[in-house]
């Protein structure tokens, strides 16, 4: 078994932290994602989320995070495997991307369950001053 090494794991974490940049610089939906992102933490302040609403917003923001990561991995490997046009590439390609798509539906989806009563008790309470 291999010697545990502080210098090996700040590596890793320095790779892992540069692949994470190269997603976000090179995919323009990640972008969109960031973006999302940072909203629903600004509306989740903003409306005084509880812990366990909090814990269904983190884990729909990294449920999407992850699946555009691994989307983009998959992408570079297989334009690395398929540099020319193949239907099954094409169809690998599309495959990974629907997991990102169901996995932003279903973080809408929480989204919504979880914003939605503190948007409509914010309009109420701002309708009584009108």
């Amino acid at each position: 078994m291999a010697k545990f090494k502080i210098s090996e794991r700040y590596n890793s974490f320095k790779y892992a932290a540069k692949g994470i940049f190269t997603m976000i610089l090179s995919q323009h939906n990640a972008w969109i994602h960031a973006l999302i992102t940072v909203l629903a933490v600004i509306a989740g302040f903003c409306f005084g989320l509880t812990k366990p609403e909090w814990c269904w917003i983190i884990l729909a923001i990294i449920t999407v995070w992850t699946a555009e990561t691994l989307n983009t991995a998959f992408e570079f490997l297989l334009d690395v495997a398929s540099p020319e046009f193949h239907p099954l590439a094409e169809k690998a390609k599309n495959v990974a991307a629907g997991a990102v798509l169901i996995s932003a539906i279903g973080a809408m989806l929480i989204g919504l369950l979880i914003f939605s009563p503190h948007i409509i008790k914010a309009l109420q309470f701002k309708r009584h001053f009108y």
